[in-house]
């Protein structure tokens, strides 16, 4: 008699993110056998510095916000211009315990009949007589199917010889640390500060209550290390607010793809998502990874994790979100070859006005804010000028 071969799982999922969690629920909920491996030896730490979201965008995830893991819930922002000039966005927003937040859907993960195994470093992924093998610290793991989710930064995508992102040098990096002062956790609107003291994207501010917030920056082209660019943030802050007696605490580092643009997300039984993909946003990136986890079940089911079967993905994720990452991108570079006055001036045109006639798609968004710029200040529409500079 023949030995039948027995895998470990249908799929593995590397790397525990928000959206290696939603695919890894999604395809045990469809049915299939499914584990996570995390080189993390606890879920969630140390922590991501993304930890605040709105929830329009989150509701993109199809998932009820939960208080559980609510630190503070917030107004909306501000956007602030170098001159100080700003933009109220009211829009209900939250700042997470994201640690509290990763334990609520790796739960649900584990409930939906998902194993996760913490502190299992991968090391190389093969594919061998049709089975995917996974090289780990604890031996060699075996599956049909892999879904990578180890973050931008993804060393099993470059292993497989795979190009995530369009344009992977535009990684916004960030460093981002809770901060202690008198009240500075009070107010109810995040702030970011766009200008040429974070080029390319952001400085924040978000309040969490009490004595506590998290300063931020988030830099596009100037390297992984942006603690130059935080150091003067925050004695940046100190004079904007007032404040002689702030200390830094906790840091955290990492980066957001928010305009890279996808590029290859998948080949025969392999699937990239969240991060490791290019996909940028918790919710958005939540959401791409339930559409992973359901067509890793089909294909599972099907026996076929071809890379035609598994296109199938891409097709639903073109469909939702390539045109948003295009015209955010086309607005990030127009950002960061701006200069400040001519950011200052934009601004402007937006100060005091109430945005909530904004709806529809992205597309459709960005055509009526047009057609309120056209109506209110036909020049402020030459600013997009700034996007054909070579910078």
């Amino acid at each position: 008699m023949f030995e039948v071969f027995q895998m470990d799982a249908d799929i593995i999922v590397i790397g525990a993110s928000p959206a290696g969690l939603m695919a890894a629920r999604n395809a045990s909920r469809k049915g299939a056998k499914v584990m996570v491996v995390d080189k993390k030896e606890i879920i969630g730490h140390p922590t991501h510095p993304a930890n605040t979201f709105f929830k329009g965008m989150f509701d993109r995830s199809n998932e009820p916000v939960d208080q559980s893991y609510v630190i503070k819930n917030m107004r909306g922002a501000y956007l602030i211009a170098p001159s100080g000039g700003r933009v109220a966005i009211e829009s209900p927003a939250y700042f997470l315990d994201r640690l509290k937040f990763d334990e609520f859907y790796s739960k649900q993960t584990m409930d939906a009949g998902a194993e996760i195994r913490m502190g299992v470093d991968v090391t190389n992924v093969f594919r061998s007589k049709g089975v995917m093998n996974i090289s780990t610290s604890e031996g060699v793991l075996t599956c049909s199917l892999v879904i990578v989710s180890d973050g931008i930064n993804s060393k099993i995508a470059s292993l497989l010889g795979l190009e995530p992102m369009k344009h992977p040098d535009d990684i916004a990096w960030a460093m981002e640390a809770f901060v202690e002062a008198d009240g500075i956790g009070e107010p109810d609107m995040f702030e970011y500060y766009v200008g040429n003291h974070c080029p390319g994207w952001k400085s924040t501010y978000s309040p969490c209550g009490g004595n506590l917030a998290t300063l931020g920056v988030y830099v596009r082209r100037h390297g992984k290390d942006v603690s130059p660019f935080f150091e003067k943030w925050v004695e940046n802050f100190k004079k904007i607010k007032g404040i002689d007696d702030l200390e830094v605490l906790e840091r955290s580092v990492g980066g957001d793809p928010i305009v890279t643009i996808p590029k290859q997300m998948l080949t025969d039984g392999v699937m990239l998502v969240g991060g490791a993909a290019g996909q940028s946003g918790i919710g958005y990136s939540m959401h791409a990874g339930q559409m992973c986890g359901d067509v890793a079940a089909d294909a599972v089911a099907k026996g076929d994790v071809s890379a035609r079967f598994l296109s199938e993905y891409r097709k639903r994720w073109n469909t939702e979100y390539r045109a948003e990452y295009v015209l955010g991108r086309i607005g990030l570079e127009t950002l960061r070859k701006m200069k400040d006055n001519e950011i200052d001036n934009l601004m402007k045109t937006f100060e005091g006005e109430d945005f909530t006639f904004l709806s529809g798609t992205s597309l459709h968004r960005s055509m009526q804010l047009g057609l309120f710029m056209m109506k209110k200040n036909p020049k402020s529409l030459l600013a997009y000028r700034a996007l054909l500079r070579k910078k």
